[in-house]
């Protein structure tokens, strides 16, 4: 009796910190914690990238909106969205764009830069499967640890003999911590999913006119000029 109400007491004598529930979880529940704040980790990492490669790619259109406007290009800088549209219209015009009519010209000119930036795009989205899987696998990755140490904690009540809320709820409290930090990595993986998923799709609509304004001034000027 006197074991039993020992484990009794160092169990409702836990702390019920976040370092506290963790050290007293089991280790499954452990692995799961740590996995998932290590995806959290890297969550944070690629949003911060992916927003700076947003945050250029829309300077570069920006510069693009105007130059389609004057009908110049803007100066490219050895890599970004606009060398690669330089590069691609430099490309089609060496290949032969400039053996038909200027509507001709124009359309092949358009294909090659549209298709410039959808590259560039395209490789802005690297990565963002790996947030839309987190935003929805985390929560039931947490869960899995919830009901593992939900059932380890019944183990020890068990031995204790003592249900009492007090030697309860400590073992529930370090299961629902895997719960919690699941929805802690899932919550700002679904919200910058979404936030980088729509601005590059505004940023797509945006550089489009822009295209159209710089093919148009290209077919008639040729590609000399740019940089």
């Amino acid at each position: 009796m006197t074991a039993l109400y020992l484990l009794a007491e160092e169990i409702a004598s836990r702390d019920l910190s976040a370092l506290g529930l963790f050290h007293h979880a089991d280790i499954v529940v452990k692995c799961i914690i740590l996995g998932l704040l290590s995806a959290s980790v890297v969550c944070w990492a690629m949003t911060f990238e992916k927003f700076i490669r947003v945050w250029l790619v829309n300077r570069e259109i920006r510069a693009l909106e105007k130059s389609g406007k004057t009908g110049s290009f803007p100066v490219a800088k050895s890599s970004g969205l606009i060398r690669a549209i330089v590069d691609a219209a430099r490309v089609e015009w060496a290949e032969g764009a400039h053996g038909g009519s200027s509507g001709e010209i124009r359309d092949r000119l358009e294909i090659a830069m549209r298709s410039a930036t959808k590259r560039q795009l395209k490789g802005i989205e690297q990565g963002l499967p790996f947030l839309a899987t987190l935003g929805s696998a985390a929560p039931f990755i947490g869960l899995f640890g919830t009901v593992w140490g939900i059932m380890h904690s019944f183990t020890a009540i068990a031995q204790s003999k003592d249900t009492s809320l007090a030697v309860v709820a400590p073992g529930i409290a370090e299961a629902l911590f895997a719960t919690a930090v699941g929805l802690a990595a899932a919550i700002p993986a679904v919200i910058f999913y979404n936030q980088i998923t729509v601005a590059l799709g505004r940023a797509a609509d945006r550089v489009a006119p822009a295209i159209v304004n710089l093919a148009r001034s290209l077919s008639r000027g040729g590609v000399e000029g740019m940089n």
